[in-house]
Formats: structure tokens, sequence, C-alpha cells
């Protein structure tokens, strides 16, 4: 995350359809792309953008509670909206994090991407700047 981004004492998500909406509190953490095989092949693209909370901070609001979850490792879950398909969450056994997709956040172009998982597995042909970190 860069410095330059004030951050809410709350970010709010949502799915397409609005079945799922969740709250997470804190600072994000870990903004990055992936482009692991499973990440590329649940969205149709050549990276996935990911942002960490505390398992703790985030609560889902909305009726529907909690998406489905699939597992795409034996120890990585993800959660998506069985109604609109959107991919919500990833959620490793025993982390205490929950990584959200950037874009399912109101506020998600806020958060700059600083990391690229499995940057050697993207398409040869994706160029990507990535922020700065700041320590």
């Amino acid at each position: 995350m860069t410095e330059s981004i004030s951050v809410p004492a709350l970010w709010q998500g949502r799915c397409q359809c609005g079945d799922h909406t969740y709250e997470a509190s804190g600072v994000p953490d870990d903004p990055h792309l992936c482009s692991c095989q499973h990440c590329t092949r649940l969205s149709g693209a050549p990276a996935m953008a990911w942002v960490g909370f505390r398992k703790s901070a985030l609560t889902w609001t909305s009726p529907a509670g909690e998406p489905s979850y699939f597992s795409t490792w034996p120890t990585l879950h993800r959660g998506s909206c069985q109604r609109c398909r959107t991919q919500l969450t990833s959620v490793a056994d025993g982390s205490d994090m929950i990584m959200v997709t950037i874009f399912s956040l109101a506020r998600g172009a806020e958060l700059v991407p600083a990391g690229h998982s499995y940057r050697d597995e993207a398409m040869p042909w994706m160029a990507i700047t990535l922020a700065q970190r700041h320590t």
C-alpha cells in the first residue's frame, strides 16, 4: 500500500449482484496480483488482484452471509457467489488472514499492488509496474 492512501476505518465490498456484502476494518495487508494456474482459470484473466484482512476484522453483512467455498488446493479455499459467480475470497487453513479480491471493494482502486505471486507463470505479453514498497 502506498503512503498517500488515507486508510478508511471500514472497507466495504460486495459481489456483482449484491447477494454477498461485507465490511472489513483495519489496514489492508499485502495488495498483490497472482498469476497462479488457479487464479487465471477462476478469473479467465492473466492475474487476480488480492488484499488481506484479519479474519476477525471481516463481517458478512448481507442476509446471504458468507459465499460458497471451493477448495483449489487441499488447504486453500475460494469463496464465490453462487448467483453471479463473483470471486470474493481466498482463505488458507490455519491462517488468521482472509484475502479478498481488490475490486470487490468499493474503494479497491485506491489499493496499488506491490507484489506479483507466480510472476514467472504470467503471460509473457503482460507488462506490470508494481508499486514501491515503503518501509
